[in-house]
């Protein structure tokens, strides 16, 4: 499985704002939300909160793929490609709660695992 990158870590941590989450459902209709409560598990995986899903876990139980972009401070921008796993325990929902803030509900944990990583439109993984 790919890890991200030494440097791409760095610029995950230098993230401004949210994070844009992206599936599909069966039909291939996408939807995007954004995101505040994700984190990064063992460089391999970006796990985004469930405390308001509603297409996206509809999306996620028939079986999407993802897609999540970042931008930095710097106004660089990245994104992520990867499956998606769906967590409500375990050791990816206990890394979840650990971050998540307690006002929110924290259902699950979404886990995108890297499969493709971009910088703009250099490919990187």
């Amino acid at each position: 499985m790919p890890k991200m990158p030494e440097e791409v870590k760095k610029e995950w941590d230098n993230r401004a704002g949210a994070i844009v989450l992206s599936t599909v459902d069966a039909d291939g209709t996408p939807n995007s939300i954004y995101a505040t409560c994700v984190g990064l598990y063992e460089d391999s995986k970006i796990v985004v909160a469930n405390n308001y899903f509603d297409k996206t876990i509809k999306n996620i139980r028939a079986g999407s793929r993802a897609s999540v972009v970042f931008i930095t401070e710097e106004k660089k921008s990245y994104q992520v490609k990867g499956n998606l796993e769906y967590h409500e325990n375990g050791p990816i929902f206990d890394f979840m709660k650990s971050w998540n803030p307690e006002k929110h509900p924290g259902h699950g944990a979404a886990a995108v695992e890297i499969v493709e990583l971009y910088s703009g439109s250099k490919k990187l993984i």
